[in-house]
């Protein structure tokens, strides 16, 4: 269950880091990640009464997604 989880996750946090960015701009990192597992956590697809035990079960993997997909949007924008 957690490795299909994880990988519905990984997906979300490209969104999520494009939304905070487009939502906030720059020179805002806390604040943009904060909104980044935010997002993430209101899209998890599990019930409500569990996105809140799955957020904090997986805190530390969701905080290191919202950075791979951060890495990822860097690797992008040099890239156009």
């Amino acid at each position: 269950m957690f490795d299909n989880l994880k990988s519905k996750i990984k997906e979300i946090a490209v969104a999520a880091v494009e939304f905070a960015e487009e939502t906030l701009g720059s020179n805002k990192g806390k604040q943009k990640k904060e909104m980044a597992v935010q997002y993430i956590v209101s899209r998890i697809p599990v019930i409500q009464p569990f996105k809140t035990l799955i957020a904090m079960l997986l805190s530390s993997f969701i905080d290191d997604a919202v950075e791979f997909a951060v890495q990822y949007m860097k690797s992008v924008k040099e890239e156009v």
